[in-house]
């Protein structure tokens, strides 16, 4: 799953190298922050945050039934 929101985002970012993804583990999900220069945040969100919408569903779809659910949160670095 990792995978393709790496994919992704390499579409459309400009610093994709410089992009972090944190992954935690607990009980019932797996959230995976991706931690974005600051000039990235607008190209990967996109305009009304339709990009990131687009990437939870597409994650969400990804994810097989009965497995464990992920979670994308999406920070710049001057947040973190």
């Amino acid at each position: 799953m990792l995978d393709l929101i790496k994919y992704v985002v390499d579409q459309f970012a400009e610093f994709p190298e410089k992009a972090e993804y944190i992954v935690e583990e607990k009980e019932d999900s797996i959230d995976v922050t991706l931690v974005l220069e600051e000039s990235d945040m607008g190209k990967v969100i996109g305009r009304q945050g339709k990009i990131a919408k687009a990437l939870r569903t597409l994650v969400k779809a990804a994810t097989p039934k009965g497995e464990k659910k992920y979670n994308l949160e999406i920070k710049s670095k001057a947040e973190v």
